[in-house]
């Protein structure tokens, strides 16, 4: 009888992460299946989807609240699959809101919980530390630094290098992908970013689009916006498609790190669209803006000198954050044109990204490593 995994992931770097975990599963195990809650990577690497992971992408402390019904049905149909067909591990990926309430179910069932990329409690919400420790049977971490800060909180946990060093590469060289994205050399090329979800991106698009006419204002420059791959663009983004339009932005789905490794400089929300910027040495301004009640109640319990991992990897601002009030269109503009206008402050950059992408990779292929403890 195959063994069979559960594997869930709620959003779409999560759905990167275990798909590529799912891969390195079945390229040593091949007898192996896998279900669970899946995006469409995960899909493509042949998990059964018993939720579609889009269901749980919300962004915000607050915003998630008006959703709280719909996700927790979507909770318990991945308890009711579990308990009807015990997997013999089951691998969670982000998303620890939805995912160490899970793993509290799954280890109350005797089923072995591997927890992929570990939560941000060395940030804010270590009163998760206690249900970790209980609940969790290892701890797949991304970030040099967590393994030692999880070990002094006796939780199991493993240092696997960022699978992103591995994974993220252009397809093409540089003047391929220039000609594909129709952005000649002689004309600076601006990744737009706003984001992976529909809510964060609908709040970052305004002061995004706001920026892109200052920019125009003071330099010709060519603009490709960067969508997730299965992202509906045709209905979640038509109040932006004339703006789109009157600005002559280019739209792509699923080009992120080919548009990232040819743009001059990137404008892009905070995530992990910044640790891809910066294993492609894309100079970037990150921002981020919450509804306002998310913000006052991060700014209680958020404690940590940056919040683009970027800077926080570096220990000093190496890129710019604009967050809640300071994400204007006036001051993405200015940031941007800072870039475009001195090749020095690109060059000095570029070397500091470098620097924060060799802190990522580890001796070994992560998803290989993270496939050895799922293993035993």
């Amino acid at each position: 009888m195959a063994v069979r995994l559960l594997v869930s992931a709620g959003e779409a770097s999560g759905d990167l992460y275990a798909a590529q975990l799912v891969e390195a599963l079945r390229r040593r195990n091949p007898e192996m299946q896998f279900y669970g809650c899946a995006g469409p990577r995960m899909r493509s690497a042949g998990v059964e989807a018993v939720v579609d992971s889009s269901a749980l992408a919300v962004a915000g402390l607050v915003e998630v609240v008006t959703h709280i019904p719909r996700i927790y049905g979507e909770f318990r149909k991945i308890v009711a699959a579990a308990r009807r067909d015990r997997p013999a591990v089951a691998i969670l990926t982000d998303s620890p809101d939805f995912h160490l309430r899970l793993a509290r179910k799954l280890h109350a069932l005797g089923i072995p919980v591997v927890y992929l990329i570990a939560p941000q409690v060395w940030a804010w919400r270590k009163g998760r530390l206690p249900l970790m420790r209980r609940v969790l049977t290892r701890l797949l971490c991304i970030f040099p630094f967590e393994e030692r800060f999880f070990g002094e909180h006796h939780i199991p946990a493993s240092y696997i290098g960022h699978p992103l060093t591995r994974s993220v590469k252009a397809s093409a060289p540089r003047p391929q992908l220039r000609e594909r994205f129709r952005a000649p050399e002689s004309t600076p090329l601006v990744a737009l970013l706003p984001g992976s979800r529909v809510g964060e991106i609908g709040r970052h698009l305004p002061a995004l689009l706001d920026a892109v006419e200052r920019i125009r204002e003071s330099q010709e420059c060519i603009f490709a916006l960067s969508l997730p791959a299965g992202f509906s663009s045709d209905t979640d983004l038509q109040h932006f498609e004339e703006r789109f339009r009157r600005s002559s932005i280019k739209v792509f789905k699923g080009s992120t790190w080919d548009l990232l490794a040819c743009a001059d400089v990137a404008l892009a929300a905070s995530g992990t669209v910044t640790v891809e910027a910066a294993l492609l040495g894309t100079p970037m301004v990150t921002f981020y803006r919450v509804t306002g009640a998310s913000w006052l109640l991060g700014k209680l319990l958020v404690r940590v000198p940056f919040y683009s991992m970027v800077n926080l990897l570096a220990g000093r601002a190496i890129v710019p954050e604009l967050l809640q009030g300071d994400m204007t269109g006036a001051r993405i503009a200015a940031e941007a044109l800072r870039l475009l206008d001195s090749p020095e402050l690109r060059r000095r950059m570029k070397d500091d990204l470098k620097q924060v992408s060799e802190q990522l990779a580890a001796a070994g292929d992560p998803m290989e490593i993270a496939a050895s403890v799922v293993e035993q």
